[in-house]
């Protein structure tokens, strides 16, 4: 589905991706671990177009897709959900959902899709008529990431899905990542900082640190990983 190969970006003079090889299969939820400042959100940044890379290749079903700009990306089935959640907060949740399937002209996809989302957090539904920034933290996490499902997304990326929240909202937000790829079939890349759920998720992972990427296994296999437990797990 994705592949990023040997990508190196930069903000401005300051190298700050060097060489980041990453790839996401079919069906797959892949995870970003690393410290603040390491290059997640930044790797998912080049890779949704809001980032322009100064080398490498970004495969999205085996086409080129480095360089594009952003709507052109998402309009191949890409949907990036940032960090900070990227709502309207003067907007209701139902218009929020609505914005999320703009691309879409498919009435009977749309329709099972919003009720998918509703299935998966049915807070939403008891809230559509309710500004968008009037919600909890944790409903804005749940509204994010159901916009990003409006656009059925063939790769969902999510931010840092865990900031800010509380550990059982935590829970409940992987639960429904889980789900969303269980049920759906849907590939997903997660950029996080809390690493134990983020591999505890995950098919697959990936270490970044300093730009690079140094480390990849299965996720549960990482969680024993002594490297990684002393410095992502705190153990």
């Amino acid at each position: 589905m994705l592949e990023v190969r040997n990508v190196s970006a930069a903000y401005g003079t300051a190298l700050v991706l060097k060489n980041i090889n990453i790839r996401v299969g079919s069906n797959e939820i892949v995870s970003l671990i690393g410290a603040n400042g390491a290059g997640k959100t930044t790797t998912l940044r080049v890779i949704s177009g809001m980032l322009k890379p100064i080398g490498g290749e970004v495969m999205l079903e085996g086409r080129n897709i480095a360089g594009m700009e952003p709507f052109q990306i998402a309009s191949l089935g890409l949907v990036h959900v940032p960090e900070g959640r990227g709502l309207f907060p003067e907007m209701t949740v139902m218009e929020n959902l609505e914005m999320g399937a703009y691309l879409r002209k498919d009435k009977d996809g749309i329709r099972r899709d919003l009720e998918f989302v509703y299935s998966l957090f049915p807070v939403l539904k008891e809230r559509e008529k309710q500004l968008a920034g009037t919600l909890s933290g944790g409903e804005q996490q749940m509204l994010a990431i159901a916009k990003g499902l409006m656009g059925a997304p063939k790769l969902l990326l999510l931010d840092e899905p865990s900031l800010g929240l509380s550990p059982v909202m935590v829970d409940r937000i992987f639960d429904a990542i889980s789900q969303i790829n269980r049920e759906r079939g849907v590939p997903i890349l997660i950029a996080e900082q809390n690493a134990y759920m983020a591999l505890s998720a995950s098919h697959r992972a990936y270490v970044i640190e300093n730009g690079s990427t140094v480390m990849e296994g299965i996720g549960k296999e990482l969680l024993g990983n002594d490297h990684v437990r002393r410095a992502y797990l705190g153990i």
